[in-house]
Parts: C-alpha cells; structure tokens; sequence
C-alpha cells in the first residue's frame, strides 16, 4: 500500500497547488491514500469548513492539524462531524473532536508536540502508548506536528516498530533524514509545506523582515506567486504494518 503525505498547505497559493497536483499525483505514484496538514490552509491560520471540502474535494482522505486549529471557530462543530478533519489526539479529552480516524485500513493519528509548543497538552508518547492497543489495524500512519527535532526524532524511535511511520510537519522546512527505522517505522523530521516559494515559511517576506528588525506587532500575510508542494510517500505492508520505501516528493506549480 502507498501512502502520500502531504506538508502543512499555507493559504491561497498552497491549496491552489494541492487541488491543482494531487489528482496527477496520486496516479502517478498509485497512492491507496492522500493525507495532508491543513492546519494552515485559511490565510496561513487555522481551516474552515469550506477549505476543508474544497481539500477533500480535489482528492484528499485525512486532514491533520496542530496548534492552530482552533484559529477559525467555524471549523469547531464539524469537528465532531463524519469530516475526516483531526485535532492533534493529546489535546485534553474534553477538548472538540478526534485525534484519529481510520479509513480504509489506515489509521492516521494527528499528534502535536509539547517542547517549545503548547506544554498543557498531555504527553505525546503516553498518547500513542494508550492508542496503540485500541486500534485494529496494523497500518498507523503518525503526523507529528512538533517545533523541536529532539522530539521528534525521540517519537520516532519510541514508535518504531509499533506505527507504520512517524512523519513530522510545523517547521514549514522539509528536512533530508527521510529513512526506514531500524522495526520497520518510516521517519521524517519535517516533511515541509505546500505553499509560495518567495516567502519565510510562507509568509510575505518584507512582512516577515518588518517583525525581526522591529519586534513590533505587525500583520503578517501569507506570500504570493509560484508554489513549492512538498510530500513523502511511504510504501507499506498492509499485512505487517512495515514501511519498505519512504520517498520525497518535491514539486513546484504556478
């Protein structure tokens, strides 16, 4: 089985990629399951119910999240719905929707990080330790949305060997560590966004540059122009839940 997961999409320019590149994407690479973050997909802040149907719409099973997910409280009551839209699953028990859906075999967790993030989520590895044994299928698929790569790189080896792979979003910068772990877990720190290429993480540049020289509050905007789409597809067992291939995909559209 081939899974394609899908970096965070950042505003106009990164939906327009994804709607535009997954179709051709998931035929060319024979994809059983298209995952992605969505997790910034609203003007780089949060997601909306009707970005949300426009993503699943072009060809997108799962949408993850992370920090900002509570950004538009619109998106708030479908979180509860038969939307396959997922907070991060060590969110507090009493908090909106699910941190995991299974579709079609395929678990898919949304899990976010504590170090330097949010410190009153639970803890991301009891998370997993207690899911685990719940779920009935051998194919786990991990988008940990987490700032530091200690801790990232630490969830990966913890899971090894019990998820199918263990895949890192956030950063917005794709990193080159993309491997299979030892168990049979495959592991990317970061797989980066789908979002403008002239940009700081996707953010209008000046903007951007304006905040560091000033440190004053000021409004930053989501960039303009070509996008970079970045992706991993990980091919899996669906017997054993092993990972046998973990490959990047890099694309670029107007």
């Amino acid at each position: 089985m081939k899974i394609l997961v899908i970096g965070d999409i950042v505003g106009k320019p990164g939906r327009k990629a994804a709607t535009e590149l997954v179709g051709p994407l998931r035929e060319e690479y024979q994809a059983g399951m298209v995952i992605a973050n969505g997790e910034n997909a609203a003007g780089g802040l949060g997601i909306t119910p009707e970005i949300a149907e426009e993503l699943l719409g072009a060809g997108i099973d799962v949408l993850t999240s992370g920090n900002h997910i509570w950004a538009q409280k619109e998106i708030i009551p479908f979180l509860d719905s038969q939307m396959p839209v997922l907070r991060p699953l060590n969110y507090p028990a009493l908090a909106p929707g699910r941190g995991y859906v299974v579709k079609n075999g395929v678990a898919v967790v949304s899990l976010i990080g504590r170090t330097f993030m949010n410190n009153f989520v639970d803890c991301p590895f009891r998370a997993m330790d207690k899911l685990i044994p719940e779920l009935k299928t051998p194919v786990i698929i991990v988008d940990f949305h987490a700032e530091a790569t200690s801790e990232k790189v630490a969830l990966g080896r913890y899971l090894d060997g019990r998820v199918s792979a263990v895949l890192g979003t956030h950063t917005h910068v794709g990193t080159v560590d993309s491997m299979v772990l030892p168990k049979g877990t495959a592991y990317v720190t970061d797989i980066g966004m789908v979002g403008p290429v002239d940009s700081i993480i996707g953010d209008e540049v000046d903007s951007v540059l304006h905040h560091f020289l000033t440190s004053l509050p000021h409004r930053i905007s989501v960039g303009k122009g070509k996008a970079m789409f970045n992706a991993i597809l990980v091919d899996i067992d669906d017997r054993t839940g092993r990972a046998s291939t973990i490959e990047r995909v890099y694309r670029e559209a107007a």
